[in-house]
């Protein structure tokens, strides 16, 4: 990372169609995604609409001045008592895997959390995605259920593993 310059900044809409095509790369693989047709722009609108920079912020990560991952955090449940609840969801580009970049990506996030009010973070991941529980384990979180067989991948049943994490006391 020490060639590239990067930076971490708020997303806004015309960034929409960068964390479309980023997170359609994910698809293929089945690794990281429930989706199994790409998603639209038009189709993601209102999920842009629901991250706002001070309570659920949807960051993009640029390297040279291209965006080559995303963060967001996402509402847990929709009930106001998980107010202080949020999953975290990191997507990069091919082109960047390896980079550290999902760290970087992370380390913000945790170091965020007391000015978003944010006391636990969730990620949802498929159980044979080790690259990314070995990423979240890394940042302490801790397994916290285990859903078998709850997603068909094109007739393969996958588990949902969800890990967590108290980041703020």
């Amino acid at each position: 990372m020490s060639e590239q310059t990067y930076i971490i900044r708020d997303a806004n809409l015309e960034d929409l169609q960068k964390i479309v095509d980023i997170y359609n790369t994910s698809i293929p693989g089945k690794l990281a995604t429930a989706d199994l047709e790409e998603v639209t722009v038009e189709s993601r609108l209102t999920w842009f609409h629901e991250h706002n920079p001070h309570h659920r912020p949807l960051w993009v990560l640029e390297e040279d001045g291209v965006i080559v991952g995303w963060l967001s955090f996402q509402s847990f449940y929709g009930r106001p008592a998980y107010d202080a609840t949020a999953e975290v969801s990191i997507y990069l580009d091919p082109s960047v895997h390896g980079k550290g970049y999902a760290r970087v990506l992370m380390n913000k996030a945790i170091s965020e959390c007391p000015k978003l009010e944010i006391k636990t973070l969730l990620a949802f991941v498929f159980g044979h995605n080790a690259p990314s529980i070995k990423l979240f384990e890394h940042y302490q979180f801790e397994r916290w259920a285990h859903l078998p067989k709850i997603a068909n991948m094109d007739g393969v049943e996958r588990d949902l593993v969800i890990l967590g994490r108290r980041v703020v006391e």
